[in-house]
């Protein structure tokens, strides 16, 4: 795997690739505060490469039913494991800086990220 340089903090942090999920201070909707969970990595390598940031998206282990969601488990992991069943939150999407990533758990398998990217798709 490979290491580039985050240019605000200088430290050296992991490369990450679309379909991580990743573990993330993730901002609650208000802009105030912000939660430790897990996060899908949907921006692709290139931009990645490009940019400092990476666009995520939410996932809750809070299976209450909701709009925009998709149900994972760890049958829908390609490398990794999930704790638990969770829902991809695929209409809570932010823009987050590379270098606050605190671990990488694992990468979706590439039929449930096109599930994923559709739904997301759908919003737009």
């Amino acid at each position: 795997m490979g290491y580039i340089f985050g240019r605000s903090r200088r430290r050296k942090i992991k490369m990450i690739n679309q379909r991580d999920i990743v573990l993330i201070y993730f901002p609650f909707s208000n802009g105030q505060h912000s939660k430790l969970r897990p996060v899908l990595v949907i921006s692709n390598d290139k931009y990645h490469k490009e940019f400092q940031d990476f666009i995520g998206i939410a996932i809750t282990s809070n299976l209450n039913t909701r709009f925009h969601t998709i149900k994972i488990s760890n049958n829908n992991m390609e490398t990794g494991i999930l704790k638990q069943e969770s829902l991809v939150k695929v209409d809570k999407i932010a823009s987050i800086e590379q270098s606050n990533i605190k671990i990488t758990i694992g990468r979706m398998k590439k039929d449930i990220f096109e599930i994923v990217k559709n739904e997301f798709l759908s919003l737009i």
